[in-house]
């Protein structure tokens, strides 16, 4: 057969041809093509930090695997904090509390957002399409009393806010960790995963966790942390949830399970 002309002479030849099928196909011409193009928006997540450090705040490598998973999904981010005061400041080289130090949630959380943070109080539905907690010992010490009182904990006014409007709206809500107790507290009913309910000899230090969660009146599910049985996600509810840390395991088994959630609640999106 004969070679095929360079590619700069098939665009040129077929220019005109594209052209044409292009208006036909898109009234109004190329213009309404080009603008129906650009109304195809990518998701807008919010996601929700507890602080800096997993003793105290925010699990680090955690909300680090759900920022660089939602930017490969493409979608738009915009993080938020309470701006309260921390439960108390954990010495991580030591692991003990800081006596005589405190520290405020949001300011805390700057660092992990490299200081481009909200205050939680002006999260709404109408400005995002999905939520997403990252875990670590701030979801139950600044989002919740759960660390201290279990069952019997208080979740911030701001937190059961935000997880009661985007419920409410259909939306869907990531958590990873131990802030799946924030939606087992708040949405009644809901199905989550914080792993495993039994230790296991100490692959599953948090396990208990599991327990407290049927006594608020959810369902836990048993989950593995490793990319094939990583998340649960509960279609009525629209809540995905994955272990994380709750397991002690390899780095990548956790940034893998991280990704799944977040890939299931970009699908939840329906963008």
């Amino acid at each position: 057969p004969p070679p095929l002309p360079p590619p700069s002479a098939m665009l040129t030849s077929r220019g005109p041809a594209l052209c044409t099928a292009l208006r036909r196909a898109a009234p109004g011409g190329l213009a309404a093509f080009h603008s129906s193009a650009r109304r195809c928006r990518a998701a807008r997540v919010a996601v929700v930090l507890s602080g800096c450090g997993v003793y105290d705040g925010t699990e680090i490598h955690e909300a680090s695997a759900v920022l660089v998973h939602l930017s490969r999904g493409g979608a738009e981010v915009q993080m938020y904090a309470p701006d309260v005061p921390q439960m108390h400041v954990i010495d991580h080289s030591k692991g003990q509390p800081a006596e005589a130090e405190s520290r405020n949630v949001l300011v805390e959380s700057a660092r992990i957002a490299r200081g481009k943070i909200t205050s939680l109080a002006k999260l709404t539905t109408a400005d995002h399409d999905a939520v997403i907690f990252p875990g670590g010992f701030g979801a139950a010490k600044n989002l919740s009393t759960f660390a201290v009182d279990g069952k019997d904990c208080k979740v911030n006014r701001e937190v059961e806010r935000v997880l009661k409007d985007f419920h409410k709206a259909g939306k869907p809500i990531g958590l990873c960790c131990i802030s799946p107790v924030l939606a087992a507290k708040v949405l009644s009913g809901a199905e989550v995963t914080v792993g495993h309910e039994e230790e296991e000899g100490g692959k599953w230090p948090y396990a208990g966790t599991a327990g407290a969660i049927k006594e608020l009146g959810a369902k836990h599910c048993v989950k593995e942390v490793t990319i094939s049985f990583p998340a649960h996600v509960d279609t009525k509810n629209k809540v995905v949830t994955t272990p994380a840390f709750m397991c002690e395991t390899a780095l990548h088994h956790i940034f893998d399970g991280i990704g799944a959630m977040v890939k299931n609640v970009l699908k939840l999106t329906g963008k």
